[in-house]
């Protein structure tokens, strides 16, 4: 599907804040609201839009710190025939600290993305949890200092 000018505004600021009604977009867009919610149907139709989502505020909520892991298998001490990207990917989702998996191709075999209360709670995650299944090989942690939205 080849987006128009109006599906790429309606996009912009439903991404901005998802509550926008059809009435609010068509203000800021200029676009008739029938138009408006013909074009967001069409884009849920088509996959374009798959749902509708809030943005959280971490510090608030008390899990401030955010890290991405790089991690990397080794297949050679595994079960191969048990032990692979998605099953670990899988296994790896399961923590609550763990927001987004993502299975790589090239030296890192998975990217994760985590959150926790305090550097002390990322460090209990890492070796306690991440480091003990089997499979996983090494791991490198990248806290982020600033996440700019």
């Amino acid at each position: 599907m080849t987006l128009n000018k109006k599906d790429q505004r309606i996009l912009e600021l439903l991404k901005e804040n998802s509550k926008l009604t059809t009435s609010q977009i068509s203000k800021k867009t200029a676009i008739p609201i029938t138009t408006v919610h013909n074009h967001i149907k069409k884009l849920e139709k088509n996959g374009i839009i798959s749902g509708y989502t809030i943005k959280l505020n971490y510090k608030k909520l008390g899990i401030s710190i955010l890290a991405y892991i790089l991690i990397t298998i080794d297949y050679s001490k595994s079960n191969q025939k048990t032990t692979n990207q998605k099953d670990l990917a899988k296994k790896i989702k399961s923590f609550h600290e763990v927001k987004e998996v993502n299975i790589m191709a090239g030296v890192t075999d998975i990217l994760i993305k985590v959150r926790t209360q305090n550097i002390d709670q990322l460090n209990t995650f890492i070796i306690d949890k991440l480091r003990n299944i089997e499979g996983i090989d090494k791991t490198q942690t990248m806290i982020s200092l600033l996440n700019i939205n």
